[in-house]
C-alpha cells in the first residue's frame, strides 16, 4: 500500500469535527466522561412523523435502479409540496422502468427532455432546475457526483456507501466539509440511524443501562449476489455494470457495500471510531466478478475495545443479519432490546399497535422514510444536517476491514487517510475493456 504523508492523522481529523446532534447523526470521537456518566439524562431530537408544509422542493435523481426508485417514493412520501423533476442513469431501461413506476404510484410524469443517460448525465440533473440531488447511483461514482452537487449548492440525499476506495472517501469528506459551510442539508444512506426503535435505544445506552460499552458483533450473511448472463450487443463495460454486484470498483464488496450499516451502527453507539483492523476473507463460490464471498474483522479502538464485523454472500449456508452490542451491565441487540447476562430481558420497545390494536411489532414510519422526512424538515426549517461525515467515516472503517483481508496485515485508520489507492479505471465508457477477474490474495508468497 503506497502512502502520502501530507493528510491529516485520525487525531487531527476527528478533532475537527463537531458533534452533529441533529436527526439520529452522533458525531465522531468518545463523548463519555472517563470519570463516569452524565447525570442529565441523555434525549435524542424528535422525529417528525411527516414534513412540514412549504415552497416546492424539486428533486433530480442520479442512479434509477431499484434503490433511486424507492429513494424517489420515500422523497415523494415525506412530505407536501415535493416533486421528482429530472432522472439520470446510465442506460435507458432503467429510466424507462423508474418513469414508469413514478407515474403508476404517483401519477408523477417525467418529461423526455428531463431524463439523461450516460455517464455525465449526472451535470444535466444538477444543472437542472432542482433544490435536492438523490445521488443513488454505482458507489464508485458517488465521490465525484456528491462533489459536483455541493458546488452546485444542492441538498443531497446520499446513498451509502461513500465511495470504493480511500481516495474517493476523503473525496466525500472534504465535499462533506464544504456542504457544510454552505449550510447544505445532507442525509445519508445509513437509514438505521432514523430507525426511532434504534434512536431509543441508543438513548438507553447512552443512559448507562448496560453500564459501559465494551465490545460488540455485528452480521451481514445472505444469499450470494445475483448473476446477470451476457446479453448480445453488451459492451464489456455494460456487462460489467449489469453484474456491478461483483466487482470490487463498483461496490468496494460485500464488507463495504452492504456490511457499512452494521459497523456504522456499532460506531454510533460507541460514539467512536476504530482505529485498526484485522481480518481475512476468502473467494470459493463466485464464478463472476472479482469480490470475496466472506470477510471476517476485528476492530479495535484506541482504547482496545472492539467488535468484530463478519459478512458471507453465499447460497446454501445460514443467513444471519444483526447486532450485538456487550456494555459492562448488559448487552442489547442495538434495535429493539436490552437483556441482563442472565439473559432476562430488562427492556422493549413498545412498538405502535397494528391495525386490529394488538401488540406491534414495526414501526409506524419505516426508516427509509423517515430518512427522507428528517432531510425535508431541516431543509424547510433551515437547520442543515450533515450526515455525510459520519457515512464516510464508517466506510472508512470498513474499507480498513477490507484491506486487511486482502492484504493479510493489520490496517489502521491513519493508513486509509493517507493511502492513494483508487480503484477506477483510467476510463469508464461503454467499450471493450478487460473483464478478467483477479482477486486479491493475502500475504507474502514464499520467496517473495
Amino acid at each position: 500500500m503506497e502512502i502520502k504523508n501530507n493528510l491529516p492523522g485520525r487525531r487531527e481529523f476527528l478533532g475537527s469535527m463537531a458533534t452533529l446532534g441533529a436527526m439520529g447523526a452522533i458525531g465522531a470521537g468518545n463523548l463519555l466522561s472517563s470519570c463516569g456518566r452524565q447525570r442529565t439524562e441523555f434525549k435524542m431530537p424528535p422525529s417528525p412523523e411527516i414534513a412540514p408544509d412549504g415552497p416546492p422542493l424539486k428533486a433530480g435523481m442520479i442512479g434509477c435502479g431499484s434503490r433511486g426508485t424507492g429513494a424517489a417514493f420515500d422523497f415523494l412520501n415525506a412530505g407536501p409540496n415535493l416533486q421528482i423533476t429530472a432522472l439520470a442513469d446510465i442506460f435507458q431501461d432503467r429510466i424507462d422502468n423508474c418513469r414508469r413506476a413514478l407515474k403508476e404510484r404517483h401519477g408523477v410524469e417525467i418529461p423526455d427532455e428531463n431524463c439523461f443517460v450516460g455517464f455525465d448525465a449526472y451535470k444535466r440533473v444538477i444543472d437542472s432546475d432542482v433544490d435536492v440531488i438523490l445521488e443513488t447511483s454505482l458507489a464508485y461514482s458517488r465521490p465525484l457526483h456528491f462533489e459536483a452537487a455541493v458546488r452546485a449548492r444542492k441538498h443531497v440525499f446520499l446513498e451509502k456507501p461513500a465511495g470504493v476506495d480511500p481516495v474517493g472517501v476523503r473525496s466525500v469528506l472534504a465535499a462533506a466539509r464544504m456542504a457544510e459551510s454552505a449550510g447544505l442539508t445532507v442525509v445519508a444512506g445509513t437509514q438505521r440511524r432514523h430507525e426511532l426503535n434504534r434512536i431509543k435505544t441508543f438513548e438507553m445506552v447512552k443512559n448507562g443501562a448496560i453500564g459501559d460499552p465494551i465490545s460488540g458483533n455485528c452480521y451481514s450473511n445472505t444469499m450470494a449476489s445475483p448473476f446477470v448472463a451476457r446479453q448480445p450487443g453488451w459492451t464489456d463495460m455494460e456487462y460489467m455494470l449489469r453484474n456491478r454486484g461483483n466487482w470490487i470498483w463498483l461496490t468496494g464488496d460485500t464488507i463495504v457495500n452492504m456490511l457499512v450499516h452494521t459497523i456504522d451502527v456499532l460506531n454510533w453507539f460507541f460514539e467512536k471510531y476504530p482505529v485498526t483492523a484485522t481480518g481475512f476473507g476468502g473467494r470459493h463460490r463466485r464464478h463472476v466478478g472479482d469480490m470475496y464471498d466472506f470477510f471476517s474483522v476485528d476492530f479495535a479502538f484506541d482504547d482496545n475495545r472492539r467488535y468484530q464485523g463478519m459478512c458471507r454472500q453465499m447460497d446454501g449456508c445460514d443467513n444471519k443479519g444483526g447486532i450485538l452490542l456487550f456494555g459492562s451491565e448488559g448487552y442489547t441487540n442495538c434495535r429493539d432490546r436490552i437483556w441482563d447476562y442472565n439473559n432476562n430481558l430488562v427492556w422493549q420497545y413498545e412498538y405502535p399497535p397494528d391495525d386490529q390494536g394488538r401488540p406491534g411489532t414495526r414501526l409506524a414510519v419505516s426508516p427509509f422514510n423517515q430518512s427522507h422526512i428528517n432531510m425535508v424538515t431541516a431543509i424547510r426549517t433551515n437547520n442543515p444536517v450533515n450526515e455525510a461525515i459520519t457515512m464516510a467515516s464508517s466506510t472508512l472503517v470498513a474499507l480498513m476491514g477490507r484491506e486487511s483481508a486482502y492484504t493479510g496485515r493489520d490496517v489502521t485508520w491513519d493508513d486509509m487517510m493517507n493511502s492513494n489507492l483508487d480503484l477506477l479505471p483510467e476510463k469508464v465508457h461503454l467499450g471493450p475493456i478487460n473483464i478478467q477477474p483477479v482477486s486479491p490474495v493475502p500475504g507474502t508468497p514464499p520467496g517473495g
